[in-house]
Formats: structure tokens, C-alpha cells, sequence
């Protein structure tokens, strides 16, 4: 399926005015219209379930105005599922494959169900931090980091320890722990509550419109989902800066950070993706760019990449609730496999 680029006219006689709004299946909040000779202003104050037409706007005036939609450049998956060369991936909950160059959706299995996300959490929790927050930014960790979770990823964090918000992107990202995602949090923030609000509203500014954050690590908690089509948009979303890109592709990290009495502790990180690890063999004919990973019991294996063909073109690929980490593997190898 592919998305397509077209203008949607409204009214009459050309005046050549180019009004933008943001677009997608479904339209939040309030968008700020303005059009191109920075006069009239158009306040669309759309709903989650509004029943108002998403190209309508209220007291428009005859003249032609253009539209262009949200997903003029995303791909675009519907409910029904889309299959490519007989592809099919049984152990999976979800799964899907973007062409981010042609805008079509190769594959798609579930794409709009809720599920689990387990550590892809952390790519939203790295989009806010890298938004909101600076990379010299210091970090102190409170009380809040231990976390007893059993099973539960950590770097070691004790109250009163120090990093940059650099160092804890590379360690969020790359470790994928979760006393560090909440020690990034506070310190955007001030609090937990408040940085998982926020994170709620760049996921609707996005259109990221099915998922629903209650934590910024992604421990199981009831109501705490995402589908595959949000993670690809937010995904899409966070590689839109530098500094994610660098990091996700990051085969090894090492740096040294300080204790509450200024003492150094240091960190030797490997990627939990395998494909940059070096342990799980790529494609024929594809480079695996980078990504994130996770796997909690509730969510299963998750991984999400960031790939490219050898002519170069871009991809997205993304499984969600596989039923171990060497089928989770096997099958993301075999999606994007489907690459020609």
C-alpha cells in the first residue's frame, strides 16, 4: 500500500493559498492553521472521535485552499493485513515492513493491534529527552531507580549518581536500562507522571494515536500499549535527530560517569541487537543501520530496525510479541529478507 502526495481542494477559484495541517486515520487535538500570505489564522480544534470531516474547515471561505494531509510522506497501513512473496510469520503478535523511500507498506500483520512494547518504550522515552532535554545536561539519580522488578535490565544506578544526558541516551539505547530511563525522565521533567504525560502528547502531535504510555521503560503495567504502526511513526519521529542516529548504531559504549561522593564508575556496554553485535547474520543484500530491542514475559521479543537494500534504499521493519529471541531473530531475518 502506498501513500500518495496529493493536494485536497476546498471551495472555489484558485488564489493560490496553501493552507498545512496535520493529517492522519485519525486527527487530535488543536491545529494551528496558518495560510502561505500570513494573514487568516484557522483554529481546528478536532477530537480523538470527531465526527467533523478531517479535510472541513469552519468559516472557510470560498476561495480555493489547499490541504495537504498528514501522511503526504509516511507510509500508510490499514486495517487489513498485506502480505508480500507468501510471507508469513505465525509466532508472531505483530509485524510490519516500510519502504521509507517509495512510502509503501510492504508488509503489515496486526499493525493496529495494542500490544506490549516492552523496551521500544525507550525510543519515545530518547524522542522527548532529546527534544526537551540538552546532551550536556547533568543527571542526578533519586531514590526512584531502584527498581526490583525481577528480570528487569539495569545499569547500576544509585541515588546520587551523575551522568550527562548523552551518556544516558547511549546507555538507555543501547543497554536498554530502566533505572536509567527514569533517571532521564525526572530530569526532563521533574517527575515521572509528568514526562509520561508528555510523552502521551508527542505521540498524538505525531499521530501516533493507538498507543498509551504509563511509564517511560517499559515494565509491564496495565495500560501501558503501543501498536506497530505507532512504533514505525514514532521510530520515524526520533530518527529525525542526529544524535538517535548515532547512537542506535552503536556496536559497543564505554565511558565513566561519578557516585554521590565523586568517585568514577564506568560503564562497558555492548548493543542488544545481535545484528550489530555480530552474533545473528544479516540478509543476503541488506545492512541492518540500527535499532532497539526488548523483551519483557507480558510483551515477548521485540525488535525494531532501521535497515537499507543494497541500492540503499531505507527501510523500517518492526515485530512485536514473538515467542523467544532466537525465533524473534529468525523471523525479522526472514521479514526483511522480502527486500529485492
Amino acid at each position: 500500500m502506498k501513500c500518495t502526495n496529493n493536494n485536497f481542494l476546498i471551495g472555489g477559484l484558485t488564489t493560490g493559498i496553501k493552507i498545512k495541517y496535520r493529517l492522519l486515520a485519525a486527527v487530535l487535538g488543536s491545529v494551528m492553521v496558518v495560510t502561505g500570505c500570513g494573514s487568516a489564522q484557522y483554529d481546528m480544534a478536532y477530537k480523538m472521535n470527531t465526527d467533523v470531516s478531517s479535510f472541513q474547515l469552519a468559516g472557510a471561505s470560498s476561495a480555493q485552499e489547499t490541504l495537504t494531509p498528514f501522511a503526504s510522506d509516511l507510509c500508510v497501513a490499514g486495517e487489513s493485513d498485506i502480505s508480500a512473496s507468501g510471507a508469513s510469520f505465525p509466532d508472531v503478535g505483530a509485524a510490519a515492513l516500510f519502504n521509507t523511500k517509495s512510502l509503501e507498506t510492504i508488509y503489515a500483520k496486526n499493525v493496529n493491534e495494542q500490544l506490549n512494547p516492552a523496551s521500544l518504550t525507550k525510543i519515545m522515552t530518547a524522542l522527548v529527552a532529546i527534544k526537551y532535554g540538552s546532551p550536556d545536561q547533568m543527571l542526578t539519580a533519586s531514590e526512584n531507580v531502584r527498581i526490583t522488578e525481577p528480570g528487569a535490565t539495569l545499569c547500576g544506578l544509585n541515588p546520587g549518581d551523575q551522568m550527562t544526558m548523552e551518556q544516558a541516551l547511549h546507555v538507555l539505547l543501547l543497554q536498554s536500562a530502566n533505572d536509567v530511563a527514569v533517571m532521564i525522565a525526572e530530569g526532563v521533567s521533574g517527575s515521572v507522571e509528568a514526562f509520561v504525560a508528555r510523552m502521551n502528547e508527542e505521540a498524538a502531535s505525531i499521530g501516533a494515536t493507538n498507543c498509551n504510555f504509563t511509564n517511560p521503560n517499559g515494565l509491564t503495567e496495565e495500560g501501558h500499549y503501543m501498536t506497530a504502526y505507532d512504533l514505525y511513526l514514532i521510530f520515524q519521529e526520533a530518527l529525525q535527530y542526529e544524535l538517535f542516529n548515532q547512537i542506535i548504531q552503536m556496536a559497543t559504549y564505554t565511558t565513566s560517569y561519578h557516585d554521590r561522593n565523586g568517585a568514577e564508575k564506568t560503564l562497558d556496554l555492548k548493543n542488544s541487537n545481535r545484528y550489530l553485535r555480530g552474533t545473528w547474520e544479516m540478509p543476503a543484500n541488506v545492512t541492518v543501520i540500527g535499532g532497539k530491542t526488548g523483551t519483557t514475559t507480558a510483551a515477548g521479543s521485540c525488535l525494531i530496525l532501521l535497515a537499507k537494500s543494497s541500492d540503499g534504499t531505507p527501510y523500517i521493519s518492526v515485530i512485536l510479541k514473538d515467542s523467544s529471541g532466537d525465533q524473534l531473530y529468525t523471523d525479522m531475518t526472514d521479514l526483511l529478507g522480502i527486500i529485492k
